[in-house]
């Protein structure tokens, strides 16, 4: 995972690069770093995701970085907000493995309720250009993070889809952080990835001693900071920069290692893992009335 950038143009509630409780420095990644970091891995590697905390075609060079990828015949999978202008043939170009839009509503009521700032009208004719690009077909994946406010619309999220021309929808269970955000959690138990703890919540399955992540999937912030994983969003273990250091240094440091072997010791003693997706289901599929 590779972060272009780390700011975002909506202000969503329970995301920390829209609310404004990340604490990393924001910026771009330069389209150099990019292609640096690119050449080290690509024969190593068999997926590229293109985001983190931010909205990736807010990078300048996010075109280019894409046609990069895309150079080093890897299967790149993007994933945007779709609420700012797209150059969608360019897109149907880049040879794209899989695009993921989210849009968590199917009126602008209920869209309006959590992606503050959005333009629900933008998404919507975005989704529909890319759904008529051949080449973006199979590749379009429709993303609806099932919230309190959104549950009611699930069953007719299909029909919405079919009209415009998108095969593919993925309903996503919602990360909350805090006490107060429980007010976003689905009224439907199977839609939501916690369960109630009197005032509280924590996630529905046990916290093992294990995490594929660490092995498979490593992220490089937009300022080259090596991270564990997408959940250190705050870089709370710092690992080392790839602007001093080469990859393979930082994947097989001891401190790399050491997180590693406190992870398959006790996992649950590393803050960030006790609100870690990992091993749980993240994607329900629910049924659909007619």
């Amino acid at each position: 995972m590779i972060e272009p950038t780390n700011i975002c143009n909506l202000k969503c509630p329970m995301c920390p690069s829209g609310n404004g409780s990340l604490s990393r420095k924001r910026g771009m990644m330069s389209l150099d770093m990019f292609k640096s970091i690119i050449d080290q891995v690509y024969t190593k590697i068999g997926i590229l995701l293109l985001w983190n905390q931010g909205e990736s075609f807010l990078n300048s060079g996010f075109y280019e970085m894409l046609a990069y990828a895309k150079s080093k015949h890897l299967f790149t999978i993007i994933s945007t907000n779709a609420s700012l202008d797209l150059d969608v043939p360019r897109l149907a170009k880049l040879g794209i493995g899989k695009l993921i839009i989210s849009m968590d509503g199917i009126s602008a009521e209920t869209y309006d309720r959590y992606r503050i700032n959005g333009n629900y009208q933008k998404v919507l004719a975005n989704l529909k250009a890319l759904a008529s690009q051949p080449a973006l077909k199979d590749a379009l994946v429709w993303q609806f993070i099932m919230m309190r406010h959104n549950e009611h619309e699930i069953p007719q999220v299909k029909e919405l889809a079919k009209a415009l021309g998108v095969d593919r929808v993925e309903y996503k269970t919602v990360q909350i952080y805090t006490e107060s955000d429980m007010a976003f959690l689905p009224s439907n138990p199977k839609y939501s990835r916690y369960k109630l703890t009197g005032s509280g919540f924590e996630l529905k399955t046990e916290i093992l001693n294990r995490c594929r992540r660490l092995w498979t999937q490593p992220v490089i912030n937009q300022d080259g900071e090596f991270s564990i994983c997408c959940y250190d969003k705050d870089l709370s273990i710092p690992i080392g920069n790839l602007a001093q250091n080469s990859f393979e240094e930082l994947w097989f440091s001891s401190r790399m290692n050491r997180i590693r072997d406190q992870i398959l010791k006790d996992r649950r003693s590393i803050p960030i893992c006790t609100n870690c997706g990992e091993g749980i289901v993240q994607r329900v599929k629910p049924q659909i009335t007619s």
